[in-house]
């Protein structure tokens, strides 16, 4: 709340004050997003707000709320938990703070490179929508859904094919213990800096490179300050979509059945979205910057990745705790399961 504007501040007390009051159950529900308009949050909101709008034949209208806004993914989550917004996307780093096995989204090389495969589990995980769940309506945040927004591309100004490439790069990373990590075992130097900091950090040099999925690379300018794009297989963003748990649970039956179908109804269309958002903000990049360098990573320099990031299961455990390996353990269980159904 420190970051926002004096007017952004009385705003948003006034909208406190209707929460608190108990008139924040009105016809109008609040969806901030941590990303801009056009993106894939973006995308994903504009459709639950279309979906929402028909199904209450009118009575509710969903206002979306593009990114800063409202301030940064940390202030988004807080907002929701007090009740003063009722919907957002989380990153599963920042989620880490109050559910830490959610950190295990931040282990390299987890989720299955068949989307289905991970459609399927983001949507029905007995792991994910268990313990993890429950771990969040401790913080007042209820766990609707999680959906990839895409895999993770590393933009650099040298091409990286093997954890010693990495040596001394600087690498912007969230604010998340498991993902300082990942890049430590990486063999680079992690940076955690606020997302909206990226590009001009990268423009002044003070870091060297960052990963983010291609559509958020594109619609962030940071190809424009950096020169190669690396497909390292290694991560999907995963998101989550967030209520808070106590406004969900007073709402009329008519009105939660709501949320739940246009959640349902969404996961497919978010996938197949998500996929086209990629592709065709990638091109738009190579029409933008037709030398920037495109590098997909071969099955064995992905191996050298993998075999260093190996530690990283003790290390989970040490930051997240047990419940992050049992969930780890429960979650690739999950997966092989249904990679021999797909």
């Amino acid at each position: 709340m420190s970051k926002f504007s004096t007017l952004k501040k009385a705003a948003l007390a006034a909208a406190m004050g209707l929460a608190l009051a108990g008139q924040a159950v009105a016809d109008e529900w609040k969806f901030a997003l941590e990303e801009i308009s056009g993106s894939v949050q973006d995308a994903y909101a504009q459709k639950f707000k279309q979906l929402v709008e028909e199904k209450s034949g009118g009575d509710i209208t969903v206002t979306v709320y593009p990114y800063g806004a409202l301030g940064e993914s940390e202030d988004l989550t807080e907002l929701v938990a007090n009740g003063v917004l009722q919907f957002t996307h989380g990153s599963t780093g920042i989620l880490g703070s109050t559910a830490p096995s959610m950190q295990v989204f931040s282990m390299p090389y987890l989720l299955s490179q068949n989307n289905k495969v991970n459609q399927e589990l983001l949507t029905e995980s007995p792991t994910i929508y268990g313990p993890m769940a429950d771990k969040l309506k401790t913080r007042n945040l209820r766990l609707l859904s999680m959906y990839p927004e895409g895999e993770m591309v590393w933009t650099t100004n040298k091409v990286v094919r093997k954890p010693a490439d990495f040596n001394n790069v600087k690498m912007r990373v969230m604010a998340s213990p498991m993902l300082v990590e990942t890049y430590k075992s990486f063999g680079a130097v992690p940076t955690p800096l606020p997302y909206s900091e990226v590009y001009g950090a990268l423009q002044l040099k003070m870091i060297d490179g960052q990963e983010n999925p291609i559509f958020a690379i594109e619609e962030m300018k940071f190809y424009e300050v950096t020169d190669v794009l690396t497909w390292s297989g290694h991560q999907q963003f995963t998101v989550a979509v967030l209520s808070s748990e106590s406004w969900y649970q007073g709402l009329p039956a008519e009105q939660r059945k709501i949320i739940d179908e246009t959640v349902d109804e969404l996961a497919p269309y978010i996938f197949d979205t998500q996929a086209k958002y990629n592709q065709e903000r990638l091109e738009k990049i190579q029409k933008a910057k037709p030398g920037i360098q495109v590098v997909h990573l071969t099955e064995e320099e992905q191996a050298a990745f993998r075999k260093a990031s190996e530690p990283l299961r003790d290390k989970l455990v040490e930051l997240a705790g047990p419940e992050a390996g049992t969930a780890l353990e429960s979650l690739e269980a999950e997966i092989a399961k249904l990679e021999q159904k797909y």
